[in-house]
């Protein structure tokens, strides 16, 4: 079976990155080229000399000064010290590659998928993809259950919906009485090993550990978030490709990263240029942000034939959705294992998933409009015979 093209995906980054390379939006005030290409976004995101990522709040975009109080790790330092960081956390999100895992996270989706089959329909963001990511992740820190059903309450953003102040100071509250509790009685939980772990020799502060608290919470959930109702919104309506998959469940892995191309969950992330830099023949000032455009490289037409179509059977498949370089997500495996083994279970025991009502959600800025996944996604899922 052939697996079949489908409509144009938008690019609202396909002229300026033509033409220029380039492309400047005012955030919150403050103008910031954005490189669009894909050659030039891997390029900077290996240059960590010349687009710093030792800028505590200002990384991600919009920037976060107003709603939390520590550097997020290991995203806001560079290397080496970068690397350092990520090797105290990284044995728990390699965790996502344990076959023991694995087997949890498809237990908890086919859980969830016996639930939706069993109602007329449901609302995918917050009936479905919110607690998945949720659950999902409590299962990744080894952490109980009922600390997943806190989450859940969060909604898509922990700091980008309501009082982002507000939430922000709840976050961190919440997260130091977590780490109190390990402290007082560690276990064998992301946050007792934060509470044990060395960093040069010496104990990690607690602006360290709510610093990996704060990426582990804010960093990947919106973006899970949206894969997942973006999957399931496409193969609602495109039918053919979830018969593709069926077909032969080999091309799964294929076609996650070919999701993760299209949906590019994070549009992108700042750097900042400690001794200035010149783009395109745009001048940047020492101090100065950019952003690299992981979207947008992700639709470059030098690297990826028709761009803007979604070829389930895509290869090579080279794109940025996780980043490049150093600070490459720790999240990707986690990431990677909730995004296959959905499309898995849907092959496995969905005939049919119809949309019932669909509300695109979309990153609006000055210069661009780009369509992430759903506010709301309304469908009703037919079980195989």
């Amino acid at each position: 079976m052939k697996c079949p093209f489908h409509q144009k995906q938008p690019d609202p980054f396909g002229d300026a990155r033509k033409q220029d390379g380039i492309l400047i939006n005012e955030f919150q005030g403050t103008p910031v080229p954005m490189l669009l290409r894909h050659e030039d976004v891997r390029k900077a995101a290996k240059d960590w000399q010349t687009f710093s990522s030792d800028a505590p709040f200002r990384v991600p975009i919009p920037s976060e000064e107003d709603v939390r109080t520590v550097k997020q790790l290991p995203l806001e330092v560079d290397p080496p010290a970068q690397q350092e960081y990520r090797e105290i956390v990284e044995p728990f999100f390699n965790r996502a590659k344990l076959p023991e895992m694995i087997a949890q996270v498809e237990e908890l989706i086919g859980g969830l998928v016996t639930q939706a089959l069993a109602r007329d329909s449901l609302e995918i963001v917050r009936e479905f993809a919110i607690p998945l990511q949720s659950r999902s992740l409590a299962i990744l820190l080894n952490v109980p259950q009922s600390e997943a059903e806190i989450w859940i309450s969060w909604g898509t953003h922990v700091f980008r919906e309501g009082d982002g102040t507000s939430k922000g100071a709840a976050l961190e509250a919440y997260t130091n009485s977590l780490l109190d509790r390990a402290a007082a009685a560690p276990g064998a939980d992301f946050f007792s090993a934060l509470t044990q772990a060395k960093f040069q020799g010496r104990p990690l502060t607690r602006e360290e550990m709510l610093g990996y608290c704060s990426i582990v919470f804010a960093g990947g959930r919106d973006t899970i978030i949206n894969s997942i109702s973006g999957v399931i919104g496409h193969l609602s309506a495109k039918p053919a490709d979830l018969a593709f998959l069926r077909a032969d469940p080999k091309r799964i892995v294929g076609a996650s990263e070919e999701f993760f191309r299209v949906l590019s969950p994070s549009t992108h992330l700042a750097r900042v240029c400690p001794v200035g830099a010149t783009l395109h023949g745009v001048k940047v000032e020492p101090g100065s942000l950019v952003s690299l455009n992981f979207a947008a490289a992700n639709y470059d037409p030098e690297v990826f034939e028709s761009p803007e179509e979604v070829r389930l059977d895509r290869r090579p498949n080279p794109h940025v959705a996780f980043g490049f370089g150093p600070h490459l997500c720790l999240g990707a495996h986690h990431a990677r294992l909730v995004v296959r083994s959905l499309m898995k279970t849907l092959c496995e025991r969905v005939e049919r998933i119809e949309t019932i009502e669909a509300v695109d959600k979309y990153e609006t800025e000055k210069s661009y409009k780009r369509r992430l996944a759903y506010d709301r996604l309304v469908v009703r899922l037919t079980a195989r015979a």
